[in-house]
C-alpha cells in the first residue's frame, strides 16, 4: 500500500512474540482506565491516509478540539510502522494509526481492547500483484512470489489467487523486505512480486511489469483506521470526540477545492516527503473518507463484517493471533448493532461509530 518509506509491513517477529491473551488489559491500560487523564500520546506513521494527523497539529486544528474537550493530545511519529503498534499494545501510547488486519493481529491477539474510533480509507489500488512474462493473475502458477511475510501483500495475494481458483500452495512465498522490493523485481530470477505504493509504481514503471491484481478488485477490506485504548476510551470519552473533532475538519478542508484546500495538501506532501504531484497521486489510489456520513455508512454497512470475516480467517490460518489461539473465533470483533464476530466474551475489536455519528449530527 501506499507506505511511504515502507512502514507497513507486518514483522512476523513481532506477530509471534504477542501471545493471545484470554482477556482484558495489561496493567498499563488497566491503571488509564480508571482514572482519566488529561494528556494523551497518539502514533502515527508517514502513509497519504494519515498525513492528516501531522498536518492538522501543524495547523492549529489539533490544539483547537483539544481545548474544547480539556484534553492535551500529542502526536508522535514512529518511524516504523509495526513498532508504533507495539509501543500501542505495550501502553506507550494511547492511540495509533492503523489498518484493520494490524489491529487485530497485533494488539487485539496481544489481549490489548481496542477501539477503532475512525475508519478514514481504504486501499483503492495501493497495492498490486505484479507478473514478468504473463498477462493474468493464472500465469502465476508455480511461481516464487516475493512479498512482505505475513502483511497486508499476503492477504491481497492470497485474496488474488482465491479469484482465479488457486491456492496458495500453487505458488512459493519469497519473504523480501518492502525496501528491497523494487531492486528484487529487477533480478532475472524474480517473476512475480506483490508491493505496496510508492514501490508499487515504481515496479510497473519496469519493462515487462504486468500488474494483474490489485486491490481495488477487493474494496473495503484494507482499511485504515485510527484506534485507541478502550480503557483509555472509556475513561474519557472527550478524547473520541476531540479526535474526530479533529478529522472531520482537516477532511473537510484537504478535500476542498479551493487555494486552502490546496496548500493543505502541499502541507501533507512536504511533511511526508514528497511534492503535491507525488501526494495527490497517492490519495488516487486511496479511497478517502472525506465525510462524516460516508464514513458512518462504511462502519454500518454489511460489509465491514464481511470483510473482517476474510481478514480475520486468513490472519488465523497464517497464525498470526499466537500460539495461544485454538481457533479464528478466539479472538472477539464488534460492529455496530451488535454484530459480533468470534468470541463475545473476548471482545478485542471494537468498532464504534459513536464519535462518527456526532460529527454527522453536528454534535462535536
Amino acid at each position: 500500500m501506499k507506505w511511504v518509506n515502507g512502514l507497513r509491513a507486518l514483522a512476523i517477529a513481532a506477530a509471534g512474540s504477542l501471545a493471545l491473551a484470554a482477556c482484558g488489559q495489561n496493567a498499563e491500560e488497566t491503571a488509564k482506565g480508571t482514572e482519566a487523564v488529561e494528556e494523551y500520546t497518539i502514533g502515527w506513521t508517514i502513509y497519504a491516509g494519515w498525513m492528516p494527523w501531522p498536518y492538522a497539529e501543524q495547523a492549529g486544528i489539533v490544539k483547537k478540539w483539544s481545548d474544547k474537550y480539556g484534553v492535551n493530545i500529542k502526536l508522535v511519529q514512529v518511524n516504523d510502522y509495526v513498532e508504533s503498534l507495539n509501543q500501542y499494545t505495550a501502553g506507550t501510547l494511547d492511540g495509533v494509526t492503523s489498518t484493520n488486519m494490524d489491529a487485530l493481529t497485533i494488539p487485539a491477539a496481544a489481549g490489548k481492547d481496542t477501539t477503532v474510533v475512525i475508519v478514514g480509507d481504504y486501499s483503492n489500488g495501493n497495492d498490486g500483484i505484479i507478473l514478468k512474462n504473463g498477462s493474468t493473475l493464472a500465469d502465476i502458477r508455480g511461481r516464487s512470489v516475493n512479498l512482505v511475510e505475513n502483511s497486508v501483500s499476503h492477504y491481497l495475494l492470497a485474496r488474488g489467487l482465491e479469484s482465479a481458483d488457486l491456492a496458495m500452495t500453487d505458488v512459493s512465498v519469497v519473504n523480501t523486505s518492502d525496501a528491497d522490493m523494487v531492486a528484487a523485481f529487477t533480478a532475472p530470477q524474480t517473476t512475480a512480486v506483490v508491493p505496496w505504493n510508492p514501490q508499487l509504481a515504481e515496479i510497473k514503471k519496469q519493462p515487462g511489469a504486468v500488474e494483474v491484481f490489485n486491490s481495488t478488485q477487493i474494496p473495503g477490506e484494507i482499511l485504515d483506521m485510527m484506534i485507541v485504548s478502550t480503557g483509555v476510551l472509556a475513561a474519557n470519552p472527550n478524547l473520541g470526540k476531540a479526535l474526530a473533532g479533529i478529522w472531520y475538519e482537516t477532511m473537510a478542508l484537504m478535500s476542498a477545492d479551493t487555494p486552502e484546500g490546496q496548500a493543505a495538501r502541499e502541507a501533507m506532501a512536504q511533511i511526508s516527503g514528497t511534492d503535491l504531484a507525488g501526494y495527490e497521486g497517492q490519495l488516487e489510489t486511496t479511497f478517502m473518507y472525506y465525510t462524516p456520513q460516508d464514513a458512518l455508512a462504511a462502519m454500518l454497512s454489511e460489509d465491514i463484517v464481511a470483510a473482517n470475516d476474510k481478514v480475520r480467517q486468513f490472519s488465523f490460518q497464517a497464525g498470526l493471533f499466537g500460539q495461544g489461539a485454538a481457533s479464528v473465533d478466539d479472538i472477539g470483533i464488534s460492529f455496530p448493532g451488535d454484530k459480533i464476530l468470534g468470541n463475545a466474551e473476548n471482545l478485542m475489536l471494537r468498532f464504534d461509530p459513536t464519535y462518527t455519528q456526532m460529527a454527522v449530527d453536528g454534535a462535536l
